[in-house]
């Protein structure tokens, strides 16, 4: 079986790094840090558990598929798929794409992980095979997470955009298929949305930092987890379904909307966000935070993942 090319094994390299050696991928990462090898096992040892609780890991699949290659293009030289995660830097991922176009078979996969960067700006530096590059974006970490944004650009064939659905969904992922491309791709955009209206609540004065977080976390939140903002809408028109929400509930919100601002931002705001932020978790051990919410997020996905009438699950 051909291997997995990680180029870049930061935080999100190495997770995916991680998921993929999980199904059973030799995995061969670059990464020109001189402390990479170590950071990059070290980091496998951390995701593997999770994986397993997860019931993720394939009959002999092993953290030993992952190695370090010797140079970039040993580790794109043969690849089924190339995974690029280097820093969100254009000139340092053009100048890394040109090599990799260079050294990788001409139909293979090109996935960057970029959270922001366009894949047509990507493909300027591919001068032999540019059809073959898109963007990949996870959402952090990707070994937990299952959420990958697909982004075209403008030479990306539709057979490769295929070919990446169909990876990423063999390894787990629930990826959507974005068809323009746009700053923030789509998720980013629609958390950016819900953002601005917390901080314009916090700069007005309407509820604070931690109220904003109680009125997500305990609220829509919980929902959301398991259904999107539209499936969500139609539960809640009762018989009448989307269908009278539009009808008859679509208007109010159409007014909320009107009555939406951006806030400015001050360093008056900036400094409210952190101080609310502080207060909040005072007290709290972050790192056992941080624990306790991954440890929730792998049992609600593998709760999801047994469910049988949710239309994400539905469809894997």
């Amino acid at each position: 079986m051909a291997h997995v090319a990680i180029v870049g094994t930061g935080v999100i390299g190495a997770s995916w790094a991680a998921l993929f050696a999980a199904h059973g991928h030799e995995v061969r990462a670059t990464d020109p840090r001189p402390d990479a090898a170590g950071a990059l096992r070290a980091a496998i040892d951390r995701c593997w558990p999770s994986l397993e609780r997860q019931g993720l890991v394939a009959d002999g699949a092993s953290p030993d598929l992952v190695g370090m290659a010797a140079s970039l293009a040993d580790a794109v030289d043969g690849a089924a798929f190339v995974q690029e995660s280097a820093p969100e830097r254009l000139d340092l991922k053009l100048d890394l794409y040109r090599q990799i176009d260079a050294a990788a078979g001409g139909d293979v996969v090109i996935a960057s992980s970029s959270s922001g960067l366009m894949p047509t700006e990507l493909q300027r530096a591919c001068a032999h095979h540019p059809e073959r590059v898109l963007v990949g974006h996870p959402f952090n970490p990707p070994h937990l997470v299952p959420l990958v944004e697909v982004v075209g650009g403008a030479a990306t064939s539709d057979a490769v955009i295929g070919d990446a659905m169909d990876r990423y969904s063999s390894i787990g992922k629930s990826p959507i298929h974005i068809r323009a491309e746009l700053p923030g791709h789509v998720t980013n955009r629609l958390q950016a949305a819900l953002w601005r209206e917390a901080y314009w609540l916090v700069e007005q004065g309407v509820v604070s930092v931690a109220e904003i977080d109680r009125a997500i976390a305990s609220g829509p939140g919980l929902r959301w987890a398991l259904l999107g903002p539209f499936a969500t809408q139609h539960l809640s028109g009762g018989d009448g379904g989307i269908a009278h929400v539009v009808e008859h509930l679509g208007p109010p919100m159409v007014e909320w909307w009107e009555t939406m601002r951006t806030p400015a931002w001050t360093p008056e705001l900036k400094a409210a966000v952190v101080a609310g932020v502080e207060a909040e978790l005072a007290g709290i051990d972050e790192a056992a935070m941080t624990d306790d919410r991954d440890r929730l997020l792998e049992q609600l996905i593998v709760a999801k993942a047994a469910a049988a009438h949710l239309p994400e699950e539905r469809r894997r």
